[in-house]
């Protein structure tokens, strides 16, 4: 049983033993500290990235994002200081430092700028993602750190480095904060900054995790206190850094189980055949759950039921409310609900579809016209008009070949016994009739 776990664990380090693809520690440290430095070239790319990034964000444009990641050196210092703590190497932990302050302050100057100057004000769904850092984005930060720490200190390289750059996305967060700047608005500013303060320490820890995975060489020995003291310094700034995204992460999590509890209770309890849900939201200010709702309306007594059922979806302090039925009120209800959570944009669409239910109901009244009145016109000919053999009514449309418009009308078909043509009085005694009993002034008679 030893011997094979023995082998087991030979078998493992075989395969996951990180020093057989090894770069030099010479080579690796001098590419580091090389991308550490923010001067010339560097920087410029820097402030063409941060635009580029800037302007992917204002048009929403990923691919446009992706780009600027793909062209950023912001994570030479990052990679830097966890390198310098990993060695012991304090002189370029500051000079790490104290370029990626110029960076940090440069970028998101770049990015008020302009976003002060851009005519597109409107914060894009690509922005709005940068302003509420969740405990995913530590595991992110961390897992794309590790992944180009391994990367930069082995041999085969290849599209790792460009990968980790994407994953990261230093760029965005500071480029959110420089909107932030621009449009006054603190909470964007303090959010994106905090997400890009996740992205550097959670970067910088795996590169640490990393470089002593590996055993480089320590460039000064520390005592026992001393090590113990940046141990600490270490933990207390990973600690500080994540209890915020810790409560964020907490927060969507019961806002999404509360969201979720409240569908499920819309879906089994309030649902029934023939009713169609048009939408539902709850009001925490007076703890309503409201629903709207058309078609076969729901009893007074299901609403009582479910709102006795609503403690099974921990729903028991909201009151239940249901508004349901096709009058005005109603409608005037709805068009604010949907005013309210998605824009007027929504409102206008409601409008429309009355304004063409009720010119499909007036069509379909006078298509049925005719048709509703046609027994009664029955009796009435009989006694009225006895050699009338039948009469074809319906709505018409008049064309005319030199007139641009289409005149609406109503057309009389009538046919007489044994083809017998009326006489004039008759005619206009028939015409005068048929106009009266349809209530139709415009009616074009035809005796066939």
């Amino acid at each position: 049983m030893n011997d094979s776990f023995r082998k087991i664990v030979v078998l493992f380090k075989k395969y996951f033993d990180l020093r057989t693809d090894k770069e030099s520690e010479e080579a690796t440290i001098a590419e580091i500290t090389k991308g550490v430095n923010f001067r010339g070239a560097n920087l410029w790319i820097l402030i063409f990235a941060i635009f580029l990034a800037s302007l992917g964000l204002n048009v929403n444009s990923t691919a446009v994002i992706i780009g600027a990641m793909l062209i950023s050196p912001l994570m030479g210092p990052i990679v830097g200081m966890g390198l310098a703590v990993g060695v012991r190497d304090f002189e370029l932990l500051k000079r790490s430092f104290r370029n990626y302050l110029v960076a940090t302050i440069i970028s998101v100057l770049t990015a008020t700028v302009y976003f002060f100057v851009s005519p597109l004000s409107e914060a894009q769904s690509e922005l709005l993602a940068r302003t509420s850092p969740t405990l995913y984005d530590v595991f992110i930060a961390l897992f794309g750190g590790a992944a180009g720490i391994m990367a930069l200190c082995t041999k085969g390289k290849g599209n790792v480095i460009p990968g980790v750059a994407i994953a990261t996305a230093l760029m965005p967060p500071l480029c959110t904060a420089g909107f932030g700047l621009a449009t006054g608005n603190i909470s964007y500013f303090l959010g994106a900054f905090y997400l890009f303060f996740i992205n550097t320490v959670f970067i910088a820890l795996a590169t640490y995790i990393g470089v002593r995975s590996l055993h480089f060489h320590y460039k000064q020995l520390l005592n026992k206190e001393q090590q113990k003291t940046v141990r600490k310094y270490l933990f207390g700034i990973v600690i500080v850094t994540m209890i915020p995204a810790f409560f964020m992460t907490l927060n969507i999590i019961q806002k999404s189980i509360f969201e979720n509890n409240v569908k499920n209770f819309v879906n089994k309890e309030v649902k029934q055949a023939g009713t169609q849900i048009i939408s539902f939201d709850t009001n925490k200010s007076d703890s309503t759950l409201r629903v709207v709702a058309v078609g076969k309306e729901i009893a007074d007594s299901s609403i009582f039921k479910a709102q006795k059922r609503m403690h099974f979806y921990n729903l028991k302090d909201y009151h239940l409310q249901i508004i349901q039925g096709s009058n005005s009120s109603e409608i005037s209800l709805l068009k604010d609900e949907i005013a309210n959570k998605n824009g007027a944009i929504y409102s206008n669409q409601l409008q429309e579809s009355q304004e063409n239910l009720l010119v499909m109901q007036e069509q379909i009244r006078e298509y049925k016209k005719y048709e509703n009145i046609s027994k009664e016109l029955k009796d009435e000919i009989k006694a009225l008009f006895p050699k009338v053999e039948f009469i074809a009514l319906a709505s018409a449309s008049e064309i005319y070949v030199d007139k641009d418009s289409v005149d609406k009308s109503s057309i009389a078909i009538v046919s007489f016994e044994n083809n017998n043509k009326p006489t004039a009085e008759e005619s206009k005694k028939l015409s005068q009739w048929l106009k009266t009993r349809t209530k139709t002034k415009n009616l074009k008679i035809i005796i066939r």
